[in-house]
């Protein structure tokens, strides 16, 4: 299992930037909220949101908007239509339907983008991806699996799962292979799923709050077939909830950043109640902070630091206020003339942005 922090120094500051991008009320695809976008850079340098929109009855699909800079910082965005429907069988449950919380990483030595979404079908949310060479057609690759792990004594495939993202360089797996790295949230509760089945853990897991897991693709695979991506195996808890601000969970956020100290892991702690047979509808009593981790460049499932403190909390009136209040929700970083900017969901309702910065000592 992963390693403790030694330090919670992480030297990260995020600096309120503003809204970037407001739901279109003319727009039936938007009238639920604009939120937790991917984010890309295509060929040409352009650089785009692929943000959450979503419909009436809360149906998601996944958009495409160039950002607007001025002054090399974001500060608004043109959209430019749909690229991902909830068309597909797994993604449309009975009562519920949706291509939700995208996350984009570029990752060079597939030639490609990799997208993971939560597909909404009808046992409720798991992992999907779907590969581009252009951030505008996607092609499906389905479901995220998992390969069977004797010491967990658990197959994961039996649960949820949320808040995947792939790490854009590979790394060296717990086996010793090249091979590469996602991030992502097992949902232990199968009362989700089916009542009476309660909260089952894998093996060796004290802690039945949803936590960051890691798992690995064999890089060799990947390269030979780029529906290996789908299979992941050796999966480990990488850090679960340990400060105030994480009491209820933690969750991933962007695409891991590489620097000097290592990757740097945004990630969001919760706080509050979800009312029991409520988890999949919008949350009125919880509160979404977005904090930082540090891992080891070379063995990711070494936590070297990670803050005590949130880098941000819901202070304004756009994070206060909105479809699920009291909600920052980071999902993309990206580099905009020198400076990194983390784009984040607001209250479920819009994006915004924050400046990334590194503290010196």
């Amino acid at each position: 299992m992963s390693s403790h922090a030694e330090t919670t120094t992480v030297p990260y500051t995020l600096t309120r930037i503003g809204v970037v991008m407001r739901p279109d009320p003319g727009d039936a695809n938007e009238v639920e909220g604009v939120l937790n976008p991917a984010s890309g850079r295509a060929s040409d340098g352009t650089l785009y949101l692929l943000p959450r929109l979503v419909a009436k009855g809360n149906v998601s699909r996944v958009g495409l908007a160039r950002v607007v800079v001025e002054g090399g910082v974001p500060v608004g965005v043109e959209r430019d239509g749909v690229v991902l429907e909830p068309d597909r069988g797994w993604e449309r449950g009975a009562r519920h339907a949706g291509v939700e919380d995208p996350r984009v990483t570029r990752v060079d030595a597939l030639g490609c983008w990799v997208m993971t979404y939560v597909a909404f079908g009808p046992l409720g949310p798991r992992t999907a991806l779907a590969v581009s060479d252009d951030l505008r057609e996607w092609r499906r690759l389905g479901p995220a699996l998992f390969t069977f792990d004797d010491a967990l004594d658990m197959d994961l495939n039996l649960f949820h799962n949320k808040d995947t993202t792939f790490f854009p360089e590979p790394v060296t797996a717990p086996d010793g292979t090249r091979s590469l790295a996602v991030l992502h949230r097992p949902m232990w509760n199968l009362d989700e799923t089916k009542q009476g089945e309660g909260v089952r853990v894998p093996a060796g897991t004290t802690d039945p709050r949803q936590s960051i897991w890691i798992a690995y693709i064999p890089l060799e695979a990947a390269l030979a077939d780029i529906r290996a991506i789908t299979l992941w195996s050796q999966s480990r808890l990488l850090a679960g909830p340990e400060y105030p601000f994480e009491a209820l969970k933690i969750g991933g956020g962007p695409p891991p950043l590489r620097v000097p100290e290592g990757w740097l892991i945004l990630h969001h702690g919760v706080t509050g109640t979800i009312e029991a047979g409520t988890a999949f509808t919008h949350q009125q009593k919880v509160n979404y902070a977005a904090g930082a981790m540090l891992l080891d460049a070379d063995d990711p499932t070494i936590v070297l630091a990670r803050t005590a403190e949130p880098l941000l909390a819901p202070e304004t009136e756009e994070e206060r206020s909105g479809i699920v209040p009291n909600v920052v929700f980071p999902t993309a970083i990206e580099e905009v003339d020198g400076e990194h900017y983390v784009f984040y969901g607001m209250a479920d309702s819009q994006i915004g942005v924050a400046r990334l910065d590194r503290t010196t000592t």
